[in-house]
């Protein structure tokens, strides 16, 4: 039993080294501005259209459900404050969650993968650059920087489709729904779904850049290490949602 316990152990250990190595790095100079730049424009490219490809479901869904609900209790006039509550609170960080994981961070361990079985972190170390502060501080910042965007644009695209279907398919007052919208989500619940979008790209980045990093078995090895990201950014991801949720309505409920 134990030693099974120790390589999934060890690994737990070495995450959290990088992520401890990571934020010293951070604060060492030069600032990897360039690569940093080009690594949130390469994230943003691959995560751009499946965002909106998701998010525009996940409102429609949402906000035909709630409509349909408020309907039959006579409420039909609180949808705004409905499709608000849901989009920033929950749709925003779930689509962030899997846009991030799927696209984002497996592009990064793909990456990092690839230049790992060409030697290339090894030639670095060799040369005296250090991998961590060169590659994975810039890919973790481009991570978070872009979860940040994309949980804006879902939460934009939810508001702005909640308003059109509700509005224009299902007969609801324009006025009451957006008199409404901040009935029950202020800055309080946006601050938090920020927050939400922030550790799901710092944590997303952070298994991308070890698993790249950690790639064995040449190219068969990147392609086991991608797929493991997907899983690995899933589980970690999820657990943050309930943590900060639970934390964060304790919060603003206090």
């Amino acid at each position: 039993m134990t030693s099974r316990l120790a390589a999934p152990m060890n690994g737990v250990g070495e995450f959290v080294s990088l992520g401890v190595e990571s934020a010293r790095e951070l604060f060492r100079r030069p600032f990897q501005w360039r690569e940093t730049v080009e690594q949130s424009w390469a994230i943003a490219r691959v995560s751009l259209v499946p965002t909106l490809l998701v998010a525009i479901p996940f409102t429609v869904l949402v906000s035909f459900t709630l409509n349909i609900l408020l309907r039959e209790i006579g409420a039909q006039d609180l949808s705004g404050a409905g499709a608000a509550l849901g989009t920033i609170t929950q749709i925003g960080p779930i689509v962030t969650v899997l846009i991030v994981a799927g696209a984002g961070a497996t592009a990064i361990c793909a990456d990092l993968g690839a230049r790992t079985i060409r030697e290339e972190i090894d030639a670095l170390e060799v040369l005296g650059i250090n991998p961590v502060h060169r590659l994975v501080v810039p890919r973790i910042i481009a991570s978070t920087g872009v979860a940040l965007l994309l949980n804006s644009l879902v939460c934009t695209i939810g508001i702005a489709g909640g308003f059109i279907f509700s509005v224009y398919l299902q007969d609801v007052n324009p006025g009451a729904f957006i008199a409404n919208l901040t009935l029950l989500t202020g800055l309080g619940e946006l601050v938090i779904s920020m927050i939400k979008a922030a550790l799901f790209g710092l944590f997303a980045g952070l298994v991308g850049c070890y698993r790249g990093l950690n790639v064995k078995g040449g190219a068969k090895g990147v392609g086991d290490a991608v797929n493991e990201t997907v899983v690995y950014s899933f589980m970690a991801l999820f657990v943050v949602n309930v943590v900060v949720t639970a934390v964060g309505l304790k919060a603003t409920m206090g």
